[in-house]
This record gives C-alpha cells, structure tokens and sequence, in this order.
C-alpha cells in the first residue's frame, strides 16, 4: 500500500543529484503541483530523465510550464529527452552557458528503454538512429545483425525516483489516466526505485474498473494530491 503525504512531505525525498524520471508529454500528464513546489525547493543538480522540456509559456499564462520551471531555476544538471526545441533555455544554457548537459535520444527508443529498465532487461534492439550519431551515443552499446538487418543494443534506462501524473488514484495506489495523459507515466512508474504519483482525483479502492487500471497500485509508494491543473 503506498503513502498518502503532502506535496511538501514528498519534495523532501528527492535529494540534490537524483536521477529523476518525469512522466508527460508537453506538460499533458504531468504532475504539475509537484514540479511547482519541487521548483520552488533548494533542490539541485538533478538528472532529469523526460520526454521534453516543456515550454517556457503554459496554456494558463504561465511563465514556465511544467519542467520547464526546473530547467529555468538551474536545477537540472543533466537532462535526457526526445524533444526540447520549444524551450529555448536549453539551448542557452547548454550551448552558450555551458551549464546543462543534454542527451538526446530518439522518442521511441528512450520509451523503450525505460520499458527495458523496468522490466529488468540488458537492453533493447531497435533499427531506429543505425548509421547516424546516435550509433557513438554512449547508451548505445553496439550493433547486431539480425537476418540480414543491422540494429542498435541501447542501454535500459532506470532512475532513482519517478513522478508521474494521474487523473483518479485509489487508495491502493492503482492509477487511471485520461486518454493520452498516460503517455510515458506508465512505463516510467516500472522503472525506479521510488515512485511518487500525483492524483487529479484521489478515489475508493473499487472506483476505477479493473480494466481501466494501467499502473498497478504495487508500483506506487507514494500518491499526493494535486487536484485540477
């Protein structure tokens, strides 16, 4: 069964230097009252393990969207994503400031090995980025020949803490997403030690059918509430 805490109680937990996995995707799916209130703390040098960087501006005029508020603060010391061309911070301070190192990788394989992490497997062979840089990307660990096609071995992803965003969270821990709120959140909750879920909407055990559940209350350590973004 995980913990229900506060916002503040579940900030506490990340430390300075911690590998942390966000789940969503632009913001859709994030847990946006969390990464406030992390953004907000003394935290620092984080690695950040995201689909993206969101976007300086978000839908409700806000000055820094989602985790983008991290990257704005100089929080973030190494960022790892698919897509980062709608914050320009990063280019600044990767660039120019030389203050974030930034690791690029293709949006379905990063997915999939972060599935690999999780599910505890050396690795994952994909066609996708053979014969371009990401072959001498240091997540890269070779290629192989399969029936005459070449792939790449990418390493699996794991992180030391992983905060995902759901819309209804029973008191097990069990986690429904609205549509493509789910997005990366669901392999991501697999693939960390501790797994802190922000809830729109915290439930009773039996209120989200069986089949709706897509993250499985085991996986959950800790649920805040976020209520509605």
């Amino acid at each position: 069964m995980p913990k229900f805490i506060t916002i503040e109680e579940a900030v506490k937990l990340i430390p300075n230097g911690a590998t942390v996995m966000f789940g969503g995707f632009m913001g859709c799916g994030t847990a946006h009252k969390f990464l406030d209130a992390l953004s907000k703390s003394d935290v620092k040098d984080l690695t950040m393990i995201a689909n993206d960087a969101a976007m300086p501006g978000g839908p409700m005029g806000e000055d820094h969207y989602g985790c983008a508020k991290l990257i704005h603060n100089h929080q973030v010391k190494k960022l790892i994503a698919s897509h980062v061309g709608l914050n320009p911070e990063v280019a600044q301070q990767s660039m120019v400031d030389c203050t974030l190192e930034v690791d690029l990788l293709p949006q379905g394989s990063m997915a999939e090995m972060i599935r690999a992490g999780g599910a505890g497997l050396g690795g994952v062979l994909t066609p996708t980025g053979v014969g371009t840089i990401i072959e001498d990307s240091p997540y890269c660990l070779g290629t192989q020949n399969i029936d005459g096609k070449h792939y790449l071995l990418m390493k699996p992803l794991h992180a030391d803490i992983a905060v995902i965003g759901g819309t209804k969270i029973d008191k097990s821990g069990n986690v429904w997403y609205k549509g493509s709120t789910q997005n990366f959140n669901v392999v991501m909750a697999t693939a960390a030690d501790i797994v802190i879920a922000e809830a729109e909407e915290i439930v009773e055990n039996g209120e989200i059918p069986p089949e709706d559940v897509r993250t499985l209350g085991v996986f959950v350590d800790y649920v805040v509430q976020g209520g509605n973004y």
